[in-house]
């Protein structure tokens, strides 16, 4: 890799030792994939690591160093969310024993060490901080360092963002020295498609499962998606969004997809077109009805009593815009209503930023809501569930990001719906 005087000297130690070590670590990394130089970050960082897991010793050990010799990000950075919340997902005391003394132990620690060094505010804990309410929004072009694989896709394939598949400290000794190697999805030939999908559904597919089809056929590849726009139509409106912000973290959790191209609907889909984007030789996925239906169908059932009904249902992984806040609270209502049923029949929890979530709670619909029993959080579903008593308790999601990463069940939105609002329930 070929570095500036600047950087050079940084490598050398002349800047200090911590800071050697970042510069080293983020110069080999990028020497592994072949980059050729580091490119200046345009706008701020987000995190994946967000958890003080007592185990990750090394974690706090390097932040402490990293504090106590005065480095502090160039760019500003929010998080990935909170593991726990106990007011609106309680636990039982053995549960919460585990999660405040074995799991998250520096849970404390580790945010106050993330404030010394650029956290960007306190509620900045958050999967989808490039929602308008979190304001950690790129452009169109910005070259970035983040590192929560369902954010990454959605800066690279809805906003035209530029950034890899980083890994978690990665994106935090980027956000120091303000620099990413450049190489993969930051260059203009790492962009093209690889694959191109057809979709020959006869209604708007699922997102989670299209988006779960795509990732388990193409994996790390870019997909250039035909026919979807159809459904969708080309512009990208608050819906057009939501759906490809779910679509979206399927292919990377499902898969290891970064960067997706929607025919007449993202950006560089509209400003370049099929024939510049998508390579010579690319590979063609036809999806149909019966496609979406074989892949459902193929998800392992981890229940150990797969017969009985859920016990909490997470809807929101990642989490969800208030759009789809306020929907899913109409439905919850209207449908307990039509059933003439007060409350919902499993315990529901809707996980959402904390910056959507205070100003949902301003509303008489968020008051509804919560008659319903149902509850608002800002917790990771994913932190919740890796509690090894907690996450043995048949949980149902919308979600196939938590579905792959977790025992849960999946649900489609409509299955989600009838099982937290029907006596009977979808099983």
């Amino acid at each position: 890799m070929k570095l500036t005087l600047e950087e050079q000297k940084i490598l050398n130690g002349e800047k200090g030792e911590t800071l050697a070590k970042i510069m080293r670590t983020v110069v080999e990394f990028g020497d592994i994939f072949g980059a050729e130089k580091l490119v200046e970050i345009t706008h701020d960082a987000h995190l994946v690591t967000s958890f003080g897991i007592g185990l990750i010793k090394p974690l706090f050990r390097i932040m402490d160093e990293i504090i106590g010799a005065g480095i502090k990000s160039k760019v500003k950075f929010t998080v990935d969310p909170r593991p726990i919340d106990y007011k609106n997902v309680k636990c039982g005391p053995l549960n919460k024993l585990i999660f405040s003394k074995i799991m998250y132990s520096q849970q404390k620690r580790y945010e106050e060490q993330l404030r010394k060094i650029g956290l960007r505010g306190k509620d900045d804990f958050t999967c989808t901080c490039y929602l308008d309410e979190v304001k950690n929004t790129p452009k169109m072009g910005d070259i970035l360092c983040w590192a929560e694989s369902s954010a990454v896709v959605y800066a690279n394939s809805v906003l035209g963002a530029r950034c890899n598949r980083n890994s978690g400290m990665l994106d935090i000794f980027s956000a120091i020295l303000g620099k990413v190697p450049y190489f993969g999805l930051l260059t203009d030939e790492g962009r093209k498609a690889d694959w191109v999908i057809e979709v020959k559904t006869t209604k708007l597919p699922e997102a989670q499962v299209l988006g779960s089809a795509i990732g388990l056929k193409v994996m790390e590849d870019v997909p250039y998606v035909v026919g979807l726009d159809k459904f969708l139509g080309n512009k990208l409106d608050h819906n057009a969004k939501d759906y490809l912000k779910d679509f979206g973290a399927a292919t990377a959790s499902n898969g290891a997809v970064g960067l997706y191209h929607i025919n007449g609907l993202t950006p560089e889909a509209v400003k370049y077109g099929k024939e510049e984007l998508v390579k010579d030789n690319a590979k063609v996925y036809v999806i149909d009805d019966a496609e979406l239906e074989r892949v459902k169908n193929s998800y392992p059932i981890l229940w150990k009593k797969s017969e009985k009904k859920a016990q909490l249902a997470f809807i929101g992984c990642p989490h969800l815009s208030y759009t789809q806040l306020e929907n899913w609270a109409n439905d919850i209502i209207n449908e307990l209503q039509k059933n003439g049923l007060k409350k919902v029949q499993v315990r529901t929890i809707l996980t959402t930023s904390p910056h959507v979530k205070a100003k949902f709670e301003k509303t008489k619909l968020y008051n509804s809501l919560i008659k319903t029993g149902a509850r608002v959080s800002s917790i990771c579903p994913l932190m919740y569930t890796n509690n090894p008593i907690a996450g043995k308790r048949r949980i149902a999601t919308s979600s196939n990001k938590l579905r792959t990463y977790s025992s849960s069940r999946y649900y489609t939105n409509a299955e989600m719906l009838e099982l937290v609002c029907s006596k009977g329930g979808a099983k």
